[in-house]
Order: C-alpha cells, then structure tokens, then sequence
C-alpha cells in the first residue's frame, strides 16, 4: 500500500487532501498541531469509508519532532512513499514596521524550515540511494509567494518564496534518486487560515481579484496535489502548479 504523510492534515487543505488520498488507496497519516479532534475526524472518515489512516501530532517546526513524526509512521503504516508539506501558520496582518523578530521567527520555522525537515526524513526513506523506492514530494505554496501580501503579512509571503525556490532545488536534488518535488501555489481559498490573520471573511472580499470572480474550496487543491502525487505526472518535478482561478 502506498503512504502519505499530509502536514496540517486536521483542517482545510490539508483534511480535503488526506480524504481524497485514501480514496485513491493510500494509508494516510493525519499529522496535526493542536485540534486533535479535527484530526480524529479526518481520520474516522477515513475508517468509515474503508480507508486507513492515523492522526499524529508533531510540530513540524521542531526537529525531534518532525523526527518521531516520521518514525511513527515507519512502525504503524509502513514505507513511505510521499509526502504532502501543507502545514503552515499565519498571524494577524499587519505592516513590516508593526512586526518583531519573534513572529518572523515563528513564521520562518514552521511554513519553510518545517518542510524542509520534512523533506529532509521523507528523503531518508524515499531516496533510492538509501535503498528506498522512490516517491513524491508536494509543497503547498501560496500566490502570496508571487505578490508579496502587502500591508497583510509580507512575512508569511517570504515564507511561501522559499517553498517555491526550495521545491525547484530540492527537485533537481533528487530526480536521480527516483523522487518528484512539486509544488502547489493555491490563491483564495475558502479555509479557517483567514482567520488566523484576523480577517476570516478575506476570500469574499478579494475574489474580485480573481479572473473566474470566486474563492477555491480545498478539494480543488487537493485534486491539484493528487495529481502531481500520481504517475500521472511521472515526468513532471519542479514544477509549481497555480491553482488560483486565473491571478
């Protein structure tokens, strides 16, 4: 059976991807942050409907955890074969000015250096040079990474930047070890992550900007990363798919 890590998989995104990945056949682990419940929702849906899946709670933004995480899944689910790097943090918009190092610090910690620690453990596995099988890597990017966020949160915007030039390396890195680094970089998405930057209500009052004139719904992204997962798209790495309606 094929297995999937999803980060951040209680909620939005994340959720909308481990549901749709266990559909496809894979043994899914749920790893989440604070909502437990959450997570043991996505997981039971999972269960009901036949699948098979775990919640694990790790902060990907600390090493030994990010370390455990991945052992966790080594004993319960088996060989890894890809990783969903969708966790991330964001938090009240602001300007620059407005802003201290610790934000900065937080921010940086889970939403780039989290995922490369993540794609550091899956690599240990995956790599065919670490006698693995190969896999998939996808990185959930956001269109902040292309304009910046001004006035909202320039911070969480850099964060997205680095994702974006890490999934180009790392995919370079790693073609000859028989792994795919993709990436996502969804635009307005109806999920609970607005809220974190104080505005729950943003996607309604930007999706003007948007070409199709509507906010996303995360199964949309899901579907995006299902793909890139898939043999589908067996001769695509590096690449950064948009999933944002036309900006």
């Amino acid at each position: 059976m094929k297995t999937l890590i999803v980060t951040g998989g209680s909620r939005g995104i994340g959720a909308a991807t481990a549901r749709l990945a266990a559909q496809r056949g894979y043994a899914v682990c749920v790893n989440y942050l604070q909502d437990a419940a959450a997570a043991a929702d996505v997981v039971s849906a999972i269960q009901k409907d036949g699948g098979k899946a775990i919640a694990v709670h790790a902060d990907i933004g600390v090493e030994s955890d990010v370390v455990a995480l991945f052992a966790k899944v080594d004993r319960e689910l088996g060989g890894l074969t890809a990783l969903v790097n969708n966790a991330a943090t964001l938090e009240p918009q602001m300007r620059l000015e407005q802003m201290d190092a610790a934000r900065m610090q937080r921010m940086f910690s889970t939403n780039a250096i989290g995922p490369m620690l993540c794609a550091r453990e899956a690599v240990r596995r995956m790599s065919t040079k670490h006698g693995g099988s190969g896999g998939a890597i996808v990185n959930v990017s956001s269109g902040a990474a292309r304009f910046g966020s001004p006035n909202e949160y320039v911070d969480y915007a850099a964060t997205k930047g680095a994702i974006d030039t890490f999934t180009v390396g790392l995919a370079a890195e790693v073609a000859g070890d028989g792994i795919r680094v993709n990436g996502v970089r969804p635009g307005f998405i109806y999920t609970a992550m607005h809220a974190k930057g104080g505005e729950p209500g943003r996607v309604d009052r930007v999706k003007a900007m948007v070409p199709m004139q509507r906010g996303g719904q995360p199964e949309e992204v899901a579907a995006a990363i299902l793909w890139l997962l898939s043999e589908e798209a067996s001769f695509v790495t590096g690449a950064i798919l948009d999933v944002s309606g036309g900006r």
